[in-house]
């Protein structure tokens, strides 16, 4: 059989919360992606909401396993620290290079280099 009856209601509630909220933040970060017209504007709501939606799932990960095993578990922080600094260092980086683009290829819709 499976350990799942072992877990307390109050602990499977709280996981299944956080695991909809995960997957509710991930959704409008897609739809964001598809609704918005230009790079700059989808570039931004993907990266909002798969690092909002990650935590979630990832402490909801930590709740239910540190119950589980009567312990804490604490692999996902390892994962949480990852997602929390590589994506908005991929979000910047990306930015950067579109805007660079535009501006090399004289585009309207980006503002033009700061003169030093």
């Amino acid at each position: 059989m499976t350990h799942l009856a072992e877990i307390p209601a109050w602990a499977a509630v709280l996981t299944a919360l956080l695991l909809l909220t995960g997957a509710v933040l991930t959704l409008i970060g897609t739809v964001g992606l598809l609704r918005f017209d230009s790079f700059y504007q989808r570039v931004h709501a993907p990266t909002l909401g798969s690092t909002l939606g990650i935590g979630c799932v990832l402490l909801a990960s930590m709740l239910f396993f540190s119950v589980l095993e009567t312990r804490a578990i604490l692999h996902e922080v390892l994962i949480t620290a990852l997602m929390v600094v590589t994506t908005p260092i991929t979000l910047m980086l990306l930015a950067r290079a579109a805007l660079y683009r535009d501006r090399t290829e004289g585009s309207d819709e980006v503002p033009p280099p700061p003169s030093d």
